[in-house]
């Protein structure tokens, strides 16, 4: 294991994290005047779920960094990361919800191609989107109510 490499990566994806956080810092108040659809879990989850997933991602992104460094995978990884930092600007801060639910659709499809791009080069690190992926899967069901709700 390189320290520096792995660091880095994990700065890059949980800073992406912190940084939505920040700009989105009202959102669980938000979260809770919206409509809960069956199945919705208590705001309190969302940053435990999510530390978990970016830490994934970021372990992922380092495996394939020190199997191929310039592999275009990473290039599709980190588009996947800004579409899904922008996803809690549309939902939470604009109030978009009926776009932020096709946007999710898109995240969920560059994670799905992410998967399989990954799988290529090291399939254990495809196999750590695999929760992040199922995730998404769950917010969309979450986002697509929400939106039909309002």
């Amino acid at each position: 294991m390189k320290r520096k490499p792995l660091s880095v990566s994990l700065l890059i994806s949980l800073g992406t994290g912190v940084i939505a956080g920040f700009l989105t810092s009202r959102s669980m108040e938000k979260y809770q005047e919206m409509y809960h659809p069956p199945l919705s879990p208590p705001g309190w989850i969302f940053p435990i779920v999510w530390l978990i997933l970016y830490t994934l991602m970021g372990i992922s992104a380092y495996r394939i960094y020190m199997k191929n460094p310039k592999a275009e995978a990473l290039k599709l990884y980190l588009i996947q990361l800004a579409v899904n930092f922008l996803w809690s600007i549309f939902f939470f801060n604009l109030g978009w919800q009926l776009f932020a639910a096709v946007w999710i659709l898109l995240l969920w499809y560059l994670v799905f191609l992410l998967i399989k791009e990954f799988a290529r080069i090291d399939p254990g690190a495809a196999k750590l989107l695999i929760p992040y992926l199922i995730w998404l899967t769950f917010a969309a069901y979450l986002n697509i109510v929400i939106a039909l709700h309002r």
